[in-house]
């Protein structure tokens, strides 16, 4: 069953939204455009999760959707976005071992391995112009540039940002690679959000003594509840 002109066309216009924010968190040295740009990496797969929702009258994929735009495009960006106001960190300008460029090339050229790869692992199923066949190969992709943000990255909260970006990868490969259970899903967010709840204990105090340590909680005004009582 061949999918329709204008979702073919909607599908693959998304697919580019995806692989341009990819770039952009790969090269981008202001962590608040990093932040945005990757809630509206998750706003683009909400709408990819919606259509193959629509197109395939599939309940499962419109829970995802739900849950990737509350998670994913809401919570956790506004999550990490205040801890970033609260730090007073704006910019990643320290690279390990690749430079943003050589970051994007190396990103260029595991895409076109990716391609050449899966295009001999998948000959026998459907042709290398559909969906699924991009669906898989961008999805890989993306999770592989993930990693190199959180390779070639020196703060936390961008190599966070690289981790969630790989997750975006996992889930763009299960919408149209794999069957993924919504119950898998929530499982993965919430290791996410465990996640972001650990960096922010380690981005707040990995370089600072017991003493700074508590100052720099009042900035969370985690214990001022417990001095006032006292």
């Amino acid at each position: 069953m061949s999918e329709p002109a204008f979702f073919d066309g909607i599908i693959k216009i998304l697919f580019v939204c995806v692989i341009i924010t990819s770039a952009y968190i790969i090269t981008t040295k202001n962590l608040i455009s990093l932040v945005k740009v990757y809630a509206l990496q998750s706003l683009a797969l909400v709408a990819i999760a919606l259509s193959l929702a629509w197109y395939e009258n599939a309940a499962i994929l419109l829970a995802i959707a739900l849950l990737t735009l509350v998670f994913k495009v809401i919570v956790i960006p506004y999550f990490i976005a205040t801890v970033q106001e609260k730090i007073r960190i704006t910019q990643d300008i320290e690279f390990h071992f690749l430079s943003p460029t050589s970051s994007l090339l190396i990103s260029l050229a595991l895409m076109i391995v990716v391609y050449i790869t899966l295009s001999r692992i998948l000959s026998q199923t459907p042709p290398q112009g559909s969906l699924f066949f991009f669906g898989a190969v961008i999805g890989i992709s993306l999770v592989m540039m993930g990693m190199m943000v959180m390779f070639s990255r020196k703060k936390a909260i961008s190599k966070v940002l690289g981790y969630l970006s790989m997750e975006n990868g996992v889930l763009l490969f299960g919408l149209f690679a794999t069957e993924l259970p919504f119950i898998i899903e929530f499982l993965i967010v919430i290791d996410l959000v465990i996640l972001i709840l650990l960096t922010t204990i380690l981005t707040v105090g990995i370089d600072s003594t017991l003493e700074e340590y508590h100052n720099r909680l009042h900035r969370f005004y985690l214990w001022e509840e417990q001095e006032e009582s006292s």
